[in-house]
């Protein structure tokens, strides 16, 4: 069924999981450097907790880069494991690779609406990963703005609030169930998008679900 998109002016995109494959990519990233694959999840699974430090006023506003190379510092020296170049290897969540159908699913949504990441990554790793995974973006709004990451409210209103919108002219688009939660109870429109390494299923009542981002156009019109 197609899905009204006349009082949709925008939709914003989780990024992480729902875009890009984070898992794949920086899996291959390690094994190049002859480190173990396990190393992804664990990097990824230390992400909620070090956001929850910032959320809860434990420590100032950090962005992804400082909270990455904490996380996987301390995850090598838990390994007895070291690399030359740390830095650089934590630069993989800039050059995380898309989905297949992530890019000519946004680029049909564009001929629609304003389309933008609503991510709790900062916005020069948001810039390099679109540059990187070709992702067509008019804008790019998310966590920084507000210096609030998901599920805040101010990471969504402020990112609402900067493309000169209302939240019900916004729909939020991802693979997480707790990210649309968050989002509609800002009133904020939702669309969940299956991805293999986020929730399994919708756990919502979304006002739309999608196998992948070529089925969320066309139930949109696009």
């Amino acid at each position: 069924m197609t899905v009204s998109m006349s009082l949709v002016h925008a939709m914003l995109f989780d990024v992480f999981g729902t875009c890009v494959d984070w898992r794949g990519t920086v899996t291959r990233e390690l094994e190049r450097r002859g480190l173990p694959a396990e190393l992804a999840d664990a990097w990824r699974g230390a992400y909620q907790p070090q956001l929850e430090t910032v959320r809860s006023g434990e420590r100032e506003w950090t962005d992804l880069d400082g909270l990455h190379r904490e996380a996987l510092d301390r995850l090598l020296t838990a390994r007895g494991l070291a690399v030359a170049d740390p830095d650089e290897l934590t630069r993989v969540w800039h050059r995380l690779d898309p989905w297949p159908d992530t890019v000519e699913g946004l680029t049909r949504l564009k001929r629609r609406c304003v389309i933008a990441p609503c991510s709790n990554g900062h916005i020069a790793l948001l810039v390099d990963m679109a540059r990187h995974a070709g992702l067509p973006w008019d804008a790019i709004v998310g966590a920084e703005l507000a210096h609030a990451y998901k599920p805040q409210p101010a990471a969504y209103l402020r990112s609402v609030a900067a493309l000169g919108l209302q939240p019900g002219e916004v729909m939020m688009v991802a693979a997480h169930n707790a990210d649309l939660a968050a989002a509609a109870a800002l009133g904020l429109r939702t669309a969940f998008v299956s991805r293999p390494t986020e929730d399994a299923a919708p756990g919502g009542d979304w006002d739309v679900v999608a196998a992948d981002f070529l089925d969320l156009a066309s139930q949109c019109g696009a």
